[in-house]
């Protein structure tokens, strides 16, 4: 199969489910519409991040749904909301954000991405899928007027600085 026949075959198993009414929301609008985010938007908040991700962009974000959170260890995300753990979970947010918008297409011929906080994704092409680094893309390409979400199945945890 070539390459493109496979991005063809990859898209349609990950096909969009933006619509227009969606795409014309920002980035948090949308993800507070899915009703399936509201540990990211509460983390989003707590990290001082809303009006950033509000703002014109384009972002990419690779977003965890609650059920990803909850996948994390007991109390984590109790921890990370606290005033005092702002920066660590700042890092964590910007961890998911790739500046401009990559949509599943572009993403599926990369093999890395650098993130808004410095560091880099690990970037997979797995069957008809993507897995940013040990993260399932369940649905990709969810438009917004300031970017793009490509929902996933994990948290994502950046490497810790040495």
């Amino acid at each position: 199969m070539r390459f493109t026949q496979f991005a063809a075959a990859a898209m349609l198993a990950i096909a969009p489910i933006a619509t227009e009414a969606q795409a014309a929301k920002t980035i948090p609008e949308v993800a507070k519409a899915a009703g399936t985010f509201s540990t990211l938007l509460a983390a989003v908040d707590a990290a001082g991040l809303t009006e950033t991700l509000l703002g014109k962009g384009p972002f990419t974000l690779f977003a965890p749904t609650d059920e990803a959170f909850a996948k994390l260890p007991a109390g984590t995300v109790q921890d990370l909301l606290k005033p005092e753990n702002r920066e660590k979970l700042k890092g964590i947010l910007l961890y998911h954000v790739v500046s401009g918008k990559v949509n599943a297409a572009t993403a599926s011929t990369l093999t890395s991405a650098a993130t808004v906080g410095g560091q880099n994704l690990k970037i997979m092409k797995m069957g008809n899928g993507l897995m940013i680094n040990e993260a399932n893309v369940k649905t990709a390409d969810v438009m917004a007027s300031n970017g793009i979400i490509h929902v996933i199945d994990r948290v994502l945890l950046p490497p810790a600085k040495m």
